[in-house]
């Protein structure tokens, strides 16, 4: 599993990826966090969105963010986000959601906007397979809420 930046290149790929009907509730498009990126890039917060590329197909995407934005929860001072984690409906249920959830973790460990402890993502509450796959990659919740949403932390 290789992370690959969202680029002029492949752009128009990673907006053709999409969660099967029953998700669409718990994620926004890849179209949505693009724009979400472009704009926290422009309000000066760091944004990195990324392909998740198995070879040359793209099968996934993520986002990522550095720092405390208003509204963030306390845990995201000075410790990485990843806002945004989805494989494409034609390739769940490979175990590409574990790999590239990995390579996320590989990435930020290179601390690419700055030192950390932490990485932080949040959930919806009844989003169970969600849960299952961040606790199986070392998450645990922290008590705090952001949104609605189900904070849960992990160390670098």
């Amino acid at each position: 599993m290789e992370l690959r930046k969202a680029d002029l290149s492949n752009v128009w790929a990673l907006t053709a990826l999409s969660v099967s009907p029953e998700q669409k509730g718990f994620v926004a498009s890849n179209a949505e966090s693009l724009i979400e990126a472009y704009a926290t890039q422009s309000s000066g917060y760091p944004a990195m969105a990324f392909g998740l590329y198995e070879g040359d197909e793209p099968v996934g995407f993520a986002l990522f963010g550095y720092g405390h934005m208003e509204g963030d929860p306390e845990v995201a001072r000075d410790n990485y986000i990843l806002c945004r984690f989805m494989i494409d409906q034609r390739y769940q249920g490979r175990g590409l959601g574990k790999r590239g959830l990995q390579a996320c973790l590989d990435y930020l460990r290179t601390y690419p906007c700055g030192p950390a402890r932490q990485v932080w993502l949040s959930y919806e509450p009844e989003n169970a397979v969600a849960r299952a796959l961040y606790h199986g990659a070392g998450f645990r919740e922290n008590g705090e809420m952001c949104g609605g949403e189900i904070v849960a932390v992990r160390e670098l």
